[in-house]
């Protein structure tokens, strides 16, 4: 492994997308709509990109995408296959965990690949930052590409994944400050009800090195977030943590004027010891999703005048 596919903090970086280059589109988890697939592929190709995917994408077992056998082969095929430079997730729903166990290090190790996803995803995001490597909280196929720009913020998602250059300083709006500070580590993060479901595993998430966590969720009542949150941080997950990064929390609220995911979030992290900040628009959201690399060092800002989280290495050689 050459030193330019390497970041500052020793992981891989794939190497950035490209006109023209080969994305195979996989379903680790929840089975795809086939009018959803058509239109985000053809987002991909309106990108300069070439999706590919076969038969398998569809496929259907219950309520996963095919039986575990059949997702982690659509998996290995691509990350095996040198022609394919990116690999993006169809949807999230349930199922990627099911895979964590025949995942092999040894197809990041060879050859580091641009992958994107988000909600169930989360499971397999975690994975590539444990084995060494970069990875992207970002726009899947259904409900995101399939809406265009409406669905996705491209320009978050083409500097992730196409400049090997850092991001620089994101401050999208509504950002709203819990806690202010400033805070240094390694990105991480995901779907909260997700990153419970992996701890007492192998593949659970605990930081071991000064880290920004990023959380977001949907449909989850207050009381339930409160429950997860509670669980994270009793199984350890906040001991290294430096500064909270939160979602938008779509659907989370009680009806008729009840507990808010904003409220309960606030009302938890009001002793936090480093800055808190709420909205940032990225996997669950009603707003077009930003893109965030995970596995790369970043800081986050929060102040009187406002707050912003910070991407200091590129995500892309």
């Amino acid at each position: 492994m050459s030193d330019e596919t390497r970041t500052l903090a020793g992981r891989r970086r794939p190497r950035r997308l490209q006109p023209g280059d080969r994305i195979a589109l996989v379903a680790p988890a929840s089975p795809v709509q086939a009018d959803e697939l058509t239109r985000g592929a053809d987002e991909l190709r309106a990108l300069g990109f070439e999706p590919v995917y076969d038969e398998r994408v569809l496929a259907r077992h219950g309520y996963v995408a095919g039986t575990p056998a059949v997702r982690v082969a659509c998996l290995a095929d691509a990350w095996r296959d040198p022609s394919i430079r990116g690999i993006i997730a169809v949807r999230g729903g349930y199922g990627s965990q099911q895979l964590l166990p025949a995942l092999d290090p040894r197809w990041l190790a060879a050859d580091p690949k641009v992958f994107v996803g988000y909600s169930d995803i989360t499971a397999l995001l975690a994975w590539h930052v444990a084995q060494g490597g970069v990875a992207f909280h970002g726009p899947m196929v259904e409900g995101r590409l399939a809406r265009g720009i409406g669905g996705y913020d491209r320009a978050s998602f083409m500097a992730a994944v196409t400049r090997p250059v850092p991001m620089g300083t994101l401050t999208p709006a509504g950002l709203e400050v819990f806690r202010p500070g400033d805070a240094h580590g390694v990105l991480l993060g995901g779907t909260i009800t997700q990153l419970a479901a992996l701890l007492g595993t192998p593949w659970a998430v605990i930081p071991r090195e000064p880290t920004i966590l990023f959380l977001e969720d949907v449909g989850e009542r207050p009381y339930r977030l409160d429950r997860l949150m509670t669980q994270l941080h009793q199984a350890g997950m906040f001991s290294r943590v430096t500064g909270l990064v939160l979602g938008t929390f779509p659907r989370c609220d009680e009806g008729g004027g009840g507990p808010t995911a904003r409220g309960v979030l606030r009302d938890l992290l009001a002793r936090f010891p480093g800055p808190v900040v709420f909205g940032f628009p990225s996997g669950h959201t009603e707003m077009p999703a930003w893109t965030l690399p995970v596995g790369v060092t970043a800081r986050l800002t929060a102040g009187p005048s406002g707050a912003g989280l910070s991407i200091e290495e590129p995500a892309v050689c």
